[in-house]
């Protein structure tokens, strides 16, 4: 499946554009000129076959079917054109058009969404230029441009797996769900994990930094954080698309009651990408310690295709621990899900939601530097505190599946991109080496599980309600206070496991007294 995923990620990106200089525009011109002394002849027929048609001796019921490359039913996408676009290689010209406003009132936005004003705040004042744009090119994967309601995407070079496909699969899939909305604009991406934009080299208001949009950010840099793209499914793990996981996940919940869990501590990953996972597989439990920790390496399951990687079937214990990898991970959501309060190793980056999401109440926090310890607490803590554990756990499942839902997704993604687009300086133009962008150019082109997780995720038309409503932005003090709360909560937790400790090491030293 390799070469096939290479041809998808070539196949879309790399189409040249139709050049009106070219060669075979020229031969075609030639061929044009040379025909206009058969033009009587081609009238004439054409009257022939219109008297035909009209007297009813030819039915052109029986020709019309030919009119497109036939495309089979194993290779045909409900709700799609394939046929046309196979024949074409154009986007429909009748996709659906703006929806009227609804009559109900949208909902209030998460208070997330928020984080969407102080995202954009480094840019309010000089606002968005083509250099800065321009600028962003060093590090990007791809350009987004939106002009007159249409899409258009330049790739410059791949990125891992096919995360830059995907994520533009999900542009095509909002402006499906909320055509004619997004205002015209240009912006960079970059699929890669970490941050580039380095805070401390644009100090002041009017620095100029360049808008990166990527998946996740850090305190000290400036990048634009956006949804990633396995909320569309990640085939090369065989993760399936967000709505599909959800509902599994729920299903898997109903199982198996939180108190009839096993009463530890679950991790599954890469422990290889990143030297802080390799540290966390030293709280494995072993014959002579338990760290109520039971952590498991997929490399296995890789080796297999990632075929019992089934997210439903791993809520079976009491607790999940969320452990970064190279940068943020993709697991986060899917730890979430599980209706288990989730141990949180401190967080070096942070995706569009997890600002969200406050310690003690969604989530258990649990320290990088001394994880085995600080594991084992947190295990023996919520045992003992059954209620309370429980109720972090449900309240983390909560958000999860109810304020990180798909459209509230979309709605995150339309809301960011709106905000972005007031930013723009300059109106933006269709580059020379884009391609326009829409669910067919992507979608009929792909293959095995590919197609099936496009399919999967495929908006089926408009929205039938307008976006939620986004609260304005945060006021300075309003962001201080928030933050010192999380602080503040972590260290009452950090105070509890140090109370702890210290009771452990005075028993084991009037232990060792007596013998």
């Amino acid at each position: 499946m390799k070469g096939h995923e290479e041809k998808l990620m070539k196949i879309f990106w790399l189409r040249p554009p139709f050049k009106r200089h070219s060669p075979t525009w020229a031969s075609f011109n030639k061929a044009l000129c040379s025909s206009y002394s058969l033009l009587p002849f081609f009238v004439f027929f054409l009257l022939i076959v219109a008297v035909l048609i009209f007297t009813g001796q030819v039915d052109l019921g029986n020709y019309v079917s030919y009119s497109y490359i036939r495309t089979s039913r194993e290779n045909s996408i409900e709700g799609l054109d394939c046929a046309a676009w196979n024949y074409t290689k154009s986007c429909p010209i009748t996709y659906p058009v703006r929806r009227e406003p609804s009559a109900d009132p949208p909902p209030t936005c998460p208070d997330y969404f928020r984080w969407i004003h102080e995202d954009l705040r480094h840019w309010r004042r000089s606002g968005v230029t083509n250099e800065m744009v321009e600028k962003a090119r060093e590090t990007a994967h791809f350009r987004l441009t939106i002009l007159d309601g249409k899409v258009y995407v330049e790739n410059f070079r791949q990125s891992i797996q096919t995360r830059a496909l995907f994520t533009a699969w999900g542009i095509a899939q909002l402006v499906r769900t909320y055509p004619g909305r997004l205002p015209d604009l240009e912006l960079m991406f970059d699929c890669d994990d970490r941050p580039v934009v380095e805070a401390e080299r644009f100090p002041l208001p009017d620095s100029a930094p360049p808008p990166v949009f990527r998946y996740c950010s850090d305190w000290r840099s400036l990048d634009i954080v956006f949804p990633d793209w396995s909320f569309w499914g990640w085939a090369e793990t065989n993760i399936k698309p967000w709505r599909s996981v959800l509902k599994d996940i729920k299903e898997g919940n109903k199982k198996i009651k939180w108190e009839d869990r096993e009463p530890y501590a679950y991790w599954k990953g890469n422990p290889d990408v990143c030297p802080w996972r390799a540290d966390l597989m030293k709280c494995n439990a072993t014959p002579q310690t338990d760290w109520n920790t039971r952590l498991y390496n997929w490399i296995a399951e890789s080796q297999h295709g990632y075929k019992q990687s089934n997210l439903g079937n791993q809520c079976t214990h009491r607790y999940k621990i969320y452990i970064e990898g190279w940068a943020w991970s993709v697991s986060e959501k899917y730890i979430f899900a599980c209706d288990s309060p989730v141990l949180l190793m401190t967080l070096r980056w942070y995706d569009f939601f997890i600002r969200g999401m406050v310690p003690q109440h969604h989530y258990w926090p649990v320290r990088d530097d001394d994880k085995c310890r600080s594991l084992k607490f947190a295990v023996e803590w919520g045992n003992n505190h059954a209620k309370m554990a429980k109720s972090i756990g449900e309240a983390g499942s909560r958000f999860i599946h109810e304020d990180l839902k798909m459209e509230y997704v979309y709605d995150y993604m339309f809301h960011l991109l709106n905000e972005y687009g007031k930013l723009m300086k300059y109106k933006p133009s269709v580059p020379d080496g884009a391609v326009e962008l829409c669910p067919e150019s992507v979608a009929c082109a792909a293959r095995g599980i590919w197609r099936e997780f496009m399919e999967e995720s495929l908006e089926k038309g408009p929205s039938e309600s307008d976006p939620c409503t986004m609260q304005p932005p945060y006021r300075p003090q309003e962001i201080q206070a928030f933050n010192d709360g999380k602080i503040k909560r972590t260290k009452q937790v950090e105070d509890r496991e140090n109370r702890y400790w210290d009771t452990q090491d005075e028993e084991a030293g009037m232990i060792s007294k007596l013998f």
